[in-house]
Order: structure tokens, then C-alpha cells, then sequence
């Protein structure tokens, strides 16, 4: 959807009003109006003052990006902070602040950089419309819209996933850095999406608890079928950052274990040559009473018994997979 253009949608019917027909449209019940704002201006911040009526506080927390999930209820609105995940095929993961002012008739998206998903939002709205006449165009839209940002992060969690099997299947070959730094930037990950996700179940719960009837008793199963889907990513989170933690674990196990098998064999071949030092050394005490020395096959028998005590140990260390 275009920025900064108010579309009005209507049962079986969309038109694009001009602005200086917002406050018509919301003084009327009729049709449901949905403005869309992208990189919010300082002239928009004040058309929605001027035509909505909007708490300064919460145009304030419009102004300021970064701000926590959370739902803000006021005389006749709700002011909403949501998160989408951007799933960008070589690019890091990011996330994208909308925000949402929910009003009886009318619903006002505003976000800073383009949003693909909203581009495709009204004709799946219809459709949605179509199938459940009965139940409220502002609940159905609202719907829409969060249940097609929810669906990108269960594709998120398909991949983080496979990333966890590959650095598993990393962990299990060889532990290296490489793959202990993608353990880490999963866990990472992992812990950004549980900052932002715990957030926002609350606030879908707060839309179940609340008793007055903008949404209609029916659009209740809507959010309750949306709060069950941030319960299943949260689950899916916390087991994930489970498996990552036993993953860090084994790769610490594998380390160490590889740690222990390169003590070994340096203290392995330490005995073999100190073994033979010794042997060595005591030819070098240049001591004049030593028999053997004037022995025509002393020098021979002593290479012969250093290179058998040597192959000895040798085989002896192998055998006890010390080497």
C-alpha cells in the first residue's frame, strides 16, 4: 500500500478518500478507514493530532523508534506497538516497528521504513470479509494484519531450525570457533525474539481481557486464535535456547575431551623420550670405570635397547589410546 493514502474499506467495496475527508469518515459509522503512514513527518504527526485527536504521549511514543511491544488503552482507542521480522535471503535478521492506533471505525498503521506484507493486506481482508460477514471489518482487518506478520515468524523458526541442525551437525564433526560464533549469534537471535515476543503476548492478552465491545464478542476467537500462535513461537523459542544450551554444553564436552586426547599424547611421547634421554644420559657421565664401554658391540646393544624400549611404549600407548 502506497504511503500516506487513506483507503476506505467498505463491505464489497475500496476507495482512497482524500484527507480532508478523514474526519468525515470517522465521524459516520459506516465502512471501515484504514490509513497507512510510511516515514511519519512531522505534518503527519499532526494531521493525526488534528484529525484523530490522539494523546500526545502516544504520538510522542510514535516519534521514538525502538519502543517496547505494548497496548495503551484510551478514551475511545487503543494505541498498539507491534513488531514484523524481516526474513532477508543473505542479509542479517531485522525487525520493523508498527505501530497501531485502533479506533471504533477506523485503524491508522504507521511504520518507517516500506512494509511488503500491507501491500496485500486489503485483498486478503476482503476475502476474510466475504467468508465471515457476521463478525467486525475493524477486528478482521486487525487480524489479517497480525496473523500475516505472525506467519513470517513461524518461517523464521523454520530456519532457525536449520541452523540449529547444521551447527549441531558441526558440533558432532568437529568443534571449532566457527561454529561455537554461530552458536552464540543463534542464541542471540534467539534471545531478541523472546525480548520482543514476550511483550507481545501480553498485549494480544490484554485484547481477551478487556470488556468492552469495539471488536464484538465473535472477533474474540480471532485474537484467541492469535495469542495460541505467539504461545506456540514462544514455546518454539524456549526450546530452541534449550537445545542451544545443551548444544554449548557438548561442544565444551567435545573440547575438552579433545584437550584431554592432545595431553595425552604430548605426555605419551614425553615418557618415550625421556625414556631414552635416560638411556643417553648415562653414556654422557664420563665416568672411566664403565666396562661396557670398552666392549666392541656395547654402542649396538644400547641403540638396539633404546629402539626396543621405545617401540615398546609405543605400542603400549596405543594400545591405551593415549596416541
Amino acid at each position: 500500500m502506497p504511503a500516506h493514502i487513506a483507503v476506505l474499506l467498505e463491505k464489497g467495496a475500496r476507495r482512497s478518500p482524500s484527507v480532508d475527508e478523514i474526519d468525515q469518515i470517522i465521524a459516520r459509522d459506516e465502512g471501515l478507514l484504514w490509513l497507512d503512514i510510511e516515514q511519519p513527518t512531522e505534518h503527519d504527526i499532526a494531521l493525526l493530532q488534528r484529525e484523530f485527536g490522539f494523546h500526545p504521549l502516544a504520538l510522542e511514543d510514535v516519534q521514538k523508534a525502538h519502543q517496547r511491544p505494548k497496548l495503551d488503552r484510551y478514551d475511545h482507542y487503543f494505541f498498539f506497538v507491534f513488531y514484523a521480522v524481516r526474513l532477508t535471503e543473505g542479509a542479517p535478521l531485522q525487525f520493523q516497528e508498527i505501530d497501531f492506533f485502533i479506533g471504533k471505525n477506523y485503524l491508522v498503521t504507521i511504520h518507517r521504513a516500506p512494509c511488503p506484507e500491507l501491500a496485500s493486506i486489503a485483498e486478503r481482508w476482503q476475502q476474510q470479509a466475504e467468508m465471515n460477514p457476521h463478525l467486525s471489518h475493524l477486528a478482521l482487518l486487525l487480524y489479517t494484519i497480525l496473523d500475516t506478520f505472525f506467519d513470517q515468524y513461524f518461517t523464521l523458526l523454520d530456519r532457525l531450525a536449520e541452523q540449529a541442525e547444521e551447527i549441531e551437525e558441526a558440533i558432532i564433526a568437529s568443534a571449532n570457533n566457527a561454529v561455537l560464533g554461530d552458536l552464540f549469534r543463534l542464541r542471540k537471535t534467539l534471545l531478541t525474539l523472546r525480548r520482543i515476543l514476550a511483550p507481545e503476548r501480553d498485549a494480544l492478552n490484554a485484547f481477551l481481557r478487556f470488556d468492552d465491545n469495539l471488536f464484538g464478542d465473535d472477533a474474540m476467537l480471532y485474537f484467541q486464535d492469535l495469542y495460541d500462535h505467539v504461545l506456540r513461537i514462544l514455546d518454539t523459542v524456549d526450546t530452541y535456547r534449550d537445545l542451544l544450551a545443551g548444544m554449548l554444553e557438548a561442544h565444551l564436552s567435545v573440547t575438552s575431551n579433545q584437550l584431554n586426547q592432545v595431553m595425552r599424547t604430548l605426555t605419551a611421547w614425553s615418557i618415550i623420550l625421556m625414556t631414552l634421554a635416560l638411556i643417553a644420559g648415562i653414556y654422557g657421565m664420563n665416568f672411566k670405570n664403565m666396562p661396557e664401554l670398552n666392549l666392541w658391540w656395547g654402542y649396538y646393544a644400547v641403540l638396539a635397547g633404546m629402539a626396543i624400549l621405545g617401540i615398546g611404549l609405543f605400542a603400549l600407548f596405543r594400545h591405551i589410546r593415549w596416541l
